[in-house]
């Protein structure tokens, strides 16, 4: 059993209930540790896109990564995720982020997510669960990253 953190986001529709639904359905893929206040956040890099919604979730699980992903991908799918350009606003958006200290670099899928400790959206969410949780690449705490990257990203409470 390992421990997986996935990043969610939501900047269509209502981005509250995409995101409760996601996090209930992942938490199906396991053992549900902890989950995130919801946050709202400026986009990054989203043309047309409105404010975010993000959140983070622990789960414990046995799955594999290769299983995780597929079963992000499927929720996103079930709430209207199209996959069209790269940085378009979106209904949901899953990203595994860690599993365990695995670090793994394959087609379509690298762990830790490969922009993780750049992005404050993350990082924010992410901290409010796991902030000794060390980046396996990095080998820094995410409360380090975040302390890193403060004043780049405004991430708010959400209403």
């Amino acid at each position: 059993m390992r421990r997986a953190y996935f990043g969610l986001g939501s900047n269509l529709g209502d981005r509250r209930a995409h995101l409760l639904h996601a996090l209930r359905e992942l938490a199906r893929l396991g053992t549900l540790l902890a989950r995130s206040p919801l946050v709202e956040t400026e986009p990054v890099a989203c043309p047309g896109g409105g404010l975010f919604l993000n959140a983070c979730t622990c789960l414990e699980t046995a799955l594999g990564p290769r299983d995780l992903l597929a079963a992000a991908l499927r929720i996103e799918r079930a709430m209207g995720r199209r996959r069209g350009s790269r940085n378009g606003p979106r209904t949901l958006d899953i990203d595994l982020l860690l599993l365990g200290d695995l670090v793994l670099a394959e087609p379509g899928l690298a762990l830790p997510h490969p922009r993780m400790h750049q992005r404050a959206f993350v990082l924010g969410p992410l901290a409010a669960i796991a902030p000794d949780t060390v980046h396996p690449g990095l080998s820094q705490p995410v409360r380090v990253l975040l302390g890193q990257l403060q004043g780049r990203s405004r991430a708010t409470p959400a209403p």
